[in-house]
Order: C-alpha cells, then structure tokens, then sequence
C-alpha cells in the first residue's frame, strides 16, 4: 500500500484567538541524541530519558519559548509515513507506531522547529516532534524502516508521520514507573512536568505569562545525571549518591539549556 502525503496546513485557535495544538494530525518528524538520564527543558525526571520513549516538540506546538509550556508531559502515539529526503520516495510496507512523552522543546530557531502561528515550517506543518533516539528505549535500526540495498543508507533523518494525543497511563510505557514519573525534585518553580496532565494538572507558558507551574514533583523521584547510573545508586547507596549530588550542584542545570546545543 502506497500512502500519498498531502501537507495540512489546519490550525486551531481557541477562543482567545491563540494558537492550539490540534488533538491529532499530520506532523514532521526527526531524531536526536539525548543523553540517558538527561534532564530536558520541561525538567522531567532523568529516569524518563532513554529508558522510555521521549520527543522534543517544537517552540509553537510546545507552547513557550523557554523552561516548561503546556506541551510538557503529553503524551502522543506517532505513526511513521514516508520520508522527506530520498529520492525516489521511501513509501514502507510497514507504519510503526511509538507512544512518546514530551520532556523537552525544540526552540523556534531549530531546523524543522521554526512554524509560527501563520507560517508552518518547511515541510508544510505546524506541528514537529524531535524524537530522542537512538537510546535503551528505542534501540539503534529498532524503529525506522529502511533498505539499505536500494538508497545505501538506513537512516532518512526526516519523516512524515500521523500524530494523536492520547492519556499517558497506561499508554506511555513508563507510566507504570513511579521513578519515571514528574519532574526533578528541589528545582522550585523552573520545572513543570505532568505525569499526567489533565486540566487541572496543565503547564503554563514560560516564557509568555512565567506563571507559577503546578507542583509536579513525584516522591522518591532520582534525577539522574550522566554518569551516575540509577542502578549503581540503588546497589551502592549514599556514597554514590553523594557524589552525584556533588556533581549536580556544579554544572548548570541541562533543563535550561537550549535544545539543540546538548
């Protein structure tokens, strides 16, 4: 089966006239490498990154321009489409489908990330998710189809995909993981991300109102820093896991840098 792409240029605004994320269509999609354990702009726990599926969403879609918008914790199921970059087209006998957690923002400066509320990116869309890959959730050559025979490569970087939001328990796979589970503790008011969100439970735009988050911490959250392995904190206890709250107290906090530059 051959599917035919056409790029939707469809918006919403809600009753403001702001821009709204709609609950599902057409997207663009590419990866990137996030460290495992890594802490992403909306600041969810480390134990989120790589062990579970993740994504970056872009500036508009993500709703702020810095920290935590409203796009922090969803969740979306992505189906795979074609590519953009082969020639001739890439149409796969196969469409996976992967449920990723928003943790992090693809800034509107970014390749593929710069849609504006009146102008879609250069693929035609409004909406671009930036998938953290590869890592232990989503292993190198596990997820895209490719043939490697026919174009030389396996790796297309850009592809279209179909997007639809949906409730993150029990569809995320770390939903079931406490420790996966809301954002870093003792970071304050600089994190907000929803295990769940929810109208009540929602994040606010950073960077436009830079109103107080909701308390999305979780108890016995890790925030996990590269180098310091959840599995040699748990197995050799407080000195470890002194060490790793010597390192985190002297290094920036990777939440606030900008997306493209980890």
């Amino acid at each position: 089966m051959i599917l035919v792409l056409v790029a939707a240029t469809v918006t919403a605004q809600d009753t403001s006239g702001a821009w709204q994320m709609p609950a599902s269509g057409l997207a663009s999609l590419s990866h990137y490498n996030l460290p495992t354990g890594y802490v992403g702009s909306c600041g969810c726990v480390g134990d989120s990154s790589g062990y579970y599926p993740t994504a970056a969403l872009n500036q508009l879609a993500f709703g702020s321009a810095a920290v935590y918008g409203p796009g922090c914790g969803r969740c979306f199921n992505l189906t795979l489409l074609d590519t953009w970059t082969s020639t001739p087209p890439f149409y796969p006998s196969t469409h996976p489908s992967v449920v990723i957690k928003v943790t992090d923002l693809c800034p509107g400066s970014s390749a593929h990330c710069q849609a504006t509320a009146s102008k879609p990116n250069e693929f035609g869309f409004y909406v671009h998710f930036d998938l953290a890959y590869p890592t232990p959730a989503i292993p190198l050559n596990s997820f895209f189809p490719s043939n490697v025979t026919q174009y030389g490569y396996s790796d297309f970087g850009l592809w279209n995909v179909t997007y639809e939001s949906v409730p993150c328990i029990p569809n995320w796979a770390g939903s079931s993981h406490a420790d996966a589970m809301g954002s870093v503790p003792n970071q304050g008011s600089s994190v907000c991300c929803p295990g769940e969100p929810s109208t009540n439970n929602t994040c606010p735009s950073y960077s436009a109102s830079h109103a107080l988050p909701p308390d999305t911490t979780t108890s016995g959250a890790v925030r996990l820093l590269p180098g310091c392995d959840l599995g040699l904190v748990l197995s050799l206890g407080l000195a470890l896991a002194l060490v790793c709250s010597s390192v985190a107290a002297n290094r920036p906090d990777p939440h606030i840098l900008p997306h493209r530059l980890r």
